[in-house]
């Protein structure tokens, strides 16, 4: 074979080596990053997720139109369901079996307004008071604004407005009711038509005081709110 030929093969030989070569390194190079990826997958998956980001919480929380700036995400008030304004039933003992009366007046004094139904004297009315009618008095009397003497309680809200209404029908009550008598007209039966009045279930009143005011609260499933109907305003 001629000199010349034989150069020719051995050029053609070695590129065809350096082109397999070249091609196995690729090819190689390819399949170890494969390999790679295919080994660093699982692991990927297995990490636990990230909880988001204060940014992403308050985009979710402020919706599509709100800011995702924590600064701009602010607490929401919760308006107080309380009026500034209250009728707190009240017991206390006494002598015999307790005297059942109320507190009213605005949150923020100091100075409470006591009306509830009692005799007018002292010993011999209250006794006559059990065979007949004898003159009453309506305010506070003896123990009604000590705190020592109380056996139960029972407050109840009520906005201004309603506050107006149901304070007016106290007085009322008061200016006309002029004679008690311990089965009809009692301290009880007084302040049930006040809780009547302000829309409370009231009980029966031949109750002692503290037993009447502890009923008032469970039956009226212990709501501190109240507001009138519309036809009492």
């Amino acid at each position: 074979m001629p000199e010349a030929k034989r150069s020719g093969l051995r050029l053609l030989a070695g590129i065809g080596v350096v082109v397999a070569s070249v091609i196995l390194e690729a090819g190689i190079g390819n399949a170890q990053q494969l390999a790679a990826q295919t080994d660093q997958a699982p692991l990927q998956q297995d990490k636990p997720h990230k909880p988001p980001s204060r940014s992403v919480v308050a985009a979710a929380v402020a919706g599509p139109s709100g800011s995702a700036s924590g600064a701009d995400v602010k607490p929401v008030r919760r308006a107080s369901t309380k009026g500034p304004y209250y009728v707190d039933f009240r017991a206390r003992t006494a002598a015999s079996y307790g005297h059942a009366f109320v507190w009213y007046g605005k949150t923020s004094e100091k100075q409470v307004e006591v009306a509830g139904l009692h005799p007018a004297g002292d010993v011999l009315p209250y006794v006559l008071g059990h065979l007949m009618w004898v003159p009453s008095e309506t305010g506070a009397s003896y123990g009604d604004l000590d705190e020592q003497y109380l056996t139960a309680s029972y407050r109840v809200y009520l906005s201004e407005a309603d506050a107006q209404k149901v304070f007016a029908h106290i007085k009322h009550l008061q200016a006309t009711s002029p004679v008690w008598n311990a089965e009809t007209t009692n301290c009880t039966a007084f302040i049930g038509r006040i809780a009547s009045f302000m829309g409370l279930k009231a009980p029966f009143h031949l109750l002692k005081p503290e037993e009447y005011v502890n009923q008032l609260r469970e039956i009226n499933g212990g709501r501190q709110t109240v507001q009138l109907a519309a036809s009492d305003r």
